[in-house]
């Protein structure tokens, strides 16, 4: 750690690529901030922008203005760490060119109209759209709620209604020819493993291609998974039935044989891990004769299968680790179609008891 000073100027801090400023705040407080920059120049004159916006807030109580640039600079630096950074800043340079340099507290509903306008002009869909000003309202929300910045947030009720998702599953036939055709594509001795502990499991992609034998407990038939690994955050564990049990026993005496260092479930001989199965999935899709099925699919019919095997829905939904159990009732809960029915039915006695019994008073009372 570098040693601190309360002398204005940059520096450079151990571990930061950074020039780091130090300055007085207009309350009187000793600020040290990173410029996101390695060039001395720029950094230099950022410091002298933030001066200036001190002296003038104290001398004329006059509020800093920030700038589209800043916030995003400033709120990507803070989530660098973030499952999703990578596609934030596919979409901030989607973002970048309708919205750089523009002072955040003159943006209103109607720039926010006029970028969704161009980018539906592209032939953008609804989706991609809303993860792009999804963005920029996510970091506004950051910078007023964690940087106490004065600024609007004019995505707030601009989102583009979406279609209805996906909803491909796998039927039991589907699912043993694709798994026989995993096992002709010999290129790829993963996939067919892959494909089980897929279809038993509920693993997403990701939580499969990036375990470790670390977080595998065959003896109490766990994985265990940390925050980091889930879209949620938060840690958990994924029990295995015979199925699964039996793909990662395969795992395993391919590492024995090959590569018994490696430190990954789904690696190569070389003992490095699989980063991609969407071409060997490809292929074997093509060869089972299917249509228009990804390796989320095998997530989906995961799914699927419990809740038509009678499973409740919120015991599916622990089971898939969704953050929210109204996700799983929208996706699976049409797939249950035998709950209602059994609801009906039991309307059938009532409704005709309450007819009859209306009409033997009805005569009665004529009577």
């Amino acid at each position: 750690m570098a040693k601190r000073t309360d002398r204005d100027g940059l520096r450079k801090r151990k571990g930061s690529p950074y020039w780091w400023a130090s300055y007085t705040d207009a309350s009187g407080t000793r600020t040290r901030r990173s410029t996101g920059t390695a060039d001395f120049k720029e950094a230099e004159a950022l410091l002298a922008k933030w001066k200036l916006e001190v002296y003038k807030e104290k001398q004329w109580d006059e509020k800093p203005s920030h700038t589209f640039d800043e916030l995003m600079l400033e709120y990507l630096r803070e989530h660098e760490n973030k499952r999703s950074i990578d596609r934030d800043r596919s979409s901030l340079k989607r973002l970048y060119p309708f919205f750089t340099e523009k002072a955040l507290d003159t943006l209103t509903g109607l720039d926010v109209r006029e970028y969704v306008k161009r980018r539906q002009g592209d032939g953008v869909k609804p989706a991609t759209i809303n993860r792009e000003i999804g963005l920029l309202s996510a970091a506004l929300n950051w910078a007023r709620r964690e940087l106490e910045w004065d600024v609007p947030n004019p995505v707030e009720g601009r989102k583009q209604k979406e279609p209805e998702g996906r909803s491909r599953w796998l039927t039991k036939a589907e699912a043993e020819a694709l798994l026989h055709a995993a096992e002709q594509v010999t290129r790829a001795p993963h996939l067919l493993d892959f494909i089980r502990l897929a279809l038993n499991t509920g693993m997403r992609r990701g939580e499969m291609l990036e375990l470790e034998w670390s977080r595998v407990d065959l003896h109490r038939s766990l994985v265990y998974l940390e925050g980091q690994h889930q879209k949620n955050g938060k840690a958990g564990s994924v029990p295995l039935n015979g199925e699964a049990r039996a793909a990662l026993i395969r795992r395993a005496s391919f590492r024995a044989q090959y590569c018994p260092d490696s430190p990954w479930v789904f690696c190569d001989k070389e003992g490095q891990r699989i980063a991609s199965v969407k071409t060997s999935f490809a292929a074997a899709v093509q060869k089972a004769g299917l249509q228009d099925v990804h390796p989320h699919d095998l997530r989906r019919t995961c799914g699927s299968w419990l809740v038509q095997a009678g499973r409740p829905i919120h015991e599916v939904s622990a089971l898939l680790r969704h953050s929210d159990i109204r996700v799983t009732d929208r996706v699976y809960a049409h797939l249950a179609p035998e709950n209602l029915r059994a609801a009906v039915q039991a309307l059938e006695g009532n409704t005709a008891q309450s007819g009859h019994t209306d009409r033997r008073e009805k005569v009665g009372n004529a009577r």
